[in-house]
């Protein structure tokens, strides 16, 4: 399943000529984060992975998707929250990064959502582990959407997997 961006940059230039972002809204651990729609090659139920040996502990193991082998990070654990359970919502987002494909294990898709890119805000700067992993927040409603940047979610791992 690909998403494309057709629809909505007829709205745009007809709504106003601000520009704006589609990203995809989901949750971990009852907290909101995003991704941007461009990213996302599909997304889909769980599915059983096949552990690596000697991977970090947040990678689940990797899955065949239609011949492509594809490492699945639990996304829950990567963000320092303690491994996922999985349930009826649980779902795999599958994301392109460019050179290759990622699984990240959610709790459950919330929606697609356009928002404008001057209503994204910095992250702020926070002591952890070195890496950056939020790319900016947004307020949507009642709720702060922490926006992924997806090469820092999986960087610890990349040679890891491979």
């Amino acid at each position: 399943m690909s998403l494309a961006y057709d629809s909505m940059s007829n709205r745009e230039t007809s709504a106003s000529s601000e520009a704006m972002q589609r990203i995809v809204t989901f949750k971990v651990d009852g907290r909101s984060f995003g991704v941007d729609v461009a990213s996302v090659r599909e997304i889909k139920g769980w599915q059983p992975t096949t552990p690596l040996p000697n991977a970090a502990l947040h990678v689940l193991g990797v899955i065949n998707l239609r011949g492509a082998i594809i490492a699945v990070y639990d996304l829950r654990r990567r963000l320092g929250l303690g491994a996922s359970t999985i349930s009826r919502s649980s779902v795999v987002i599958v994301v392109d990064l460019g050179e290759r494909l990622a699984g990240l294990l959610v709790d459950a898709v919330s929606d697609i959502v356009d928002i404008q890119v001057s209503a994204l805000r910095p992250a702020p700067e926070i002591a952890g582990e070195g890496d950056d992993i939020l790319q900016a927040l947004v307020v949507k409603g009642d709720d702060v959407v922490a926006l992924l940047d997806l090469a820092s979610v999986i960087r610890e791992s990349m040679g890891l997997a491979a």
